[in-house]
């Protein structure tokens, strides 16, 4: 059972799916929100305030990805899981460029849901308590999810800003590639290491004004943040 009785919204248009998933996770202690479209679930979100979403991509008359922009523009912070079929690489990097948290492949186990939603909820506690973090002369400020320099002010994505903490708590020092993708990712397949190739690009590009400043690839060990 969970502590507190966290409250999630589940958009979902399988009503099978949506069962088990309801009785499974008020097993547990949570209060859930199910939704059987993208449109239904947005008004749910407004009105109901959740602490946490999950969001199949395909779904009628919005789909998960158009809804989490949606969100996003709204609430930088709250976690959000997608759940797909897909596998193709450029839908996974595109759901967490979404600001997207967590990507669960179907079929996925409920256990392997429940333990990453506790994950994020612990997670997202956590974050309240980072304030303002200098990297050379830029400041990342990791709830805002912005780097500043200056007065130019740079927006992260929640993805960004979580390989850009944990490769802060390891500057000067290797970022176990396995590691991260373990942590952020769920997983260190080739699909999600792709992804994270493409974060750290997005990186670099976001702090090339500090040429102090180095994300170096330490070829079959990771990554290690120089400042």
């Amino acid at each position: 059972m969970t502590d507190t009785k966290h409250t999630i919204l589940f958009a979902e248009d399988e009503p099978a799916l949506r069962q088990i998933i309801k009785e499974s996770l008020e097993s547990k202690g949570f209060e859930v929100i199910f939704c059987k479209n993208g449109e239904i679930a947005y008004q749910k979100y407004k009105s109901l305030e959740p602490e946490l979403l999950v969001l199949d991509v395909m779904m009628p008359l919005k789909d998960g990805f158009t809804l989490a922009k949606e969100i996003r523009r709204e609430n930088e912070h709250i976690p959000i899981i997608f759940l797909t079929a897909k596998s193709q690489t450029k839908d996974v990097v595109d759901g967490f460029e979404l600001g997207g948290n967590d990507y669960l492949k179907k079929p996925f186990s409920i256990e392997e849901l429940i333990v990453r939603i506790n994950a994020l909820l612990k997670r997202n506690k956590s974050k309240d308590q980072l304030n303002d973090i200098l990297l050379g002369l830029y400041t990342f400020d990791y709830n805002k999810q912005t780097l500043t320099i200056k007065d130019d002010v740079t927006s992260l994505t929640h993805r960004e800003a979580e390989l850009l903490f944990h490769l802060y708590n390891h500057k000067n020092d290797v970022l176990d590639r396995t590691f991260v993708l373990n942590k952020l990712w769920g997983n260190d397949d080739f699909f999600n290491a792709r992804s994270m190739d493409v974060f750290i690009s997005k990186l670099r590009k976001k702090l090339n004004q500090d040429e102090s400043i180095q994300i170096v690839n330490v070829r079959g060990y990771g990554y290690k943040l120089i400042c």
